[in-house]
């Protein structure tokens, strides 16, 4: 199988037929063969039944809502396909643009091309988490991604097989892949307006995938030695401890304060306990890490229902 198209979807009623006749239009002028996985993520509405209808295409029908993360890497993993290429299931990533990302894949031998929908029309306090949210990606995780939101993407397989998502983090795909050392790319796209139902994009998602940041950015930082992380805060603290004791010290020999009068003297005691604690939680956050990797959990994180093919 030369390409797999996932589309993950949740309550898309009336958006479904059109897009999968836009992507067979826009896949069937390749002479490759190709595939287009649905992954109904628990739909309330008549998803699942418009997406029935289809044909040639696989369904995977999630045994309840997981969220957009969990549907894109149950996707990725059961694709089969040399390209793996992702885009949502509202219509609003144009399937046109396909081969724009191709061309771009090609011509700078990259493994991963992300569309950027630098014209777009949000409501304005959904800008500005947006505008937050890069400013503080650029800081904290260097991806160099002008909008890690978009879902239409092309993928080269060993890209894909190498993630696993969880939580919000297929905001941070871009990130996680460039910091594996895949080469990332990025080409403006067309962003069309939704034709039916609601956009499941709001403020809280917005927040949590601020949440995850900071989780991405200790995991690929720290997860290996987390105790370092800790054992900075720690001398931080010994230093800031150490200043505060002195100078209590100081003046109890030279000016005759007394301690239990001297503030610095409880501040410098307070910020030495904190060493001593941030130390203690960077050991048992290693000693933990090491046990989780040793004995490693066969607990699935999702289920399916049933898996449908048309």
């Amino acid at each position: 199988m030369e390409y797999s198209i996932i589309v993950p979807v949740y309550n898309e009623k009336g958006n479904i037929t059109k897009l999968d006749e836009e992507i067979k239009k826009v896949m069937s002028r390749s002479s490759k063969e190709f595939e287009i996985i649905y992954v109904n993520d628990c739909s309330t509405d008549d998803s699942l039944d418009e997406l029935k209808s289809l044909n040639n295409v696989t369904i995977i029908d999630m045994n309840r809502n997981y969220g957009q993360t969990t549907a894109l890497d149950v996707g990725f993993k059961y694709a089969t396909g040399k390209y793996i290429i992702s885009l949502d299931g509202d219509g609003q990533n144009d399937p046109k643009d396909i081969p724009k990302l191709f061309k771009k894949m090609r011509e700078d031998n990259l493994d991963v091309v992300c569309g950027w929908r630098k014209y777009r029309a949000d409501k304005s306090g959904i800008k500005i988490l947006t505008k937050v949210g890069r400013f503080v990606r650029r800081i904290f995780i260097k991806d160099n991604v002008h909008d890690t939101g978009c879902t239409l993407r092309v993928y080269k397989k060993k890209a894909v097989k190498s993630l696993d998502l969880q939580g919000e983090m297929h905001r941070y795909i871009m990130a996680l892949l460039r910091w594996k050392g895949f080469r990332i790319g990025e080409v403006i796209v067309n962003d069309r307006k939704r034709e039916n139902g609601v956009s499941k994009y709001g403020y809280s998602k917005a927040i949590r995938g601020l949440i995850d940041l900071g989780y991405i950015w200790f995991i690929q930082k720290y997860s290996q030695r987390p105790l370092h992380l800790f054992g900075y805060l720690s001398m931080f603290f010994i230093f800031i401890g150490g200043l505060s004791l002195g100078e209590s010290i100081f003046a109890r020999i030279f000016w005759e304060t007394s301690l239990n009068r001297n503030g610095f003297f409880f501040l410098g005691f307070f910020f030495i306990m904190m060493a001593v604690m941030f130390m203690c939680f960077g050991i048992i956050i290693d000693l933990l890490i090491k046990i989780q990797l040793q004995t490693s959990s066969h607990e699935k994180r999702y289920y399916v229902r049933k898996i449908i093919k048309k």
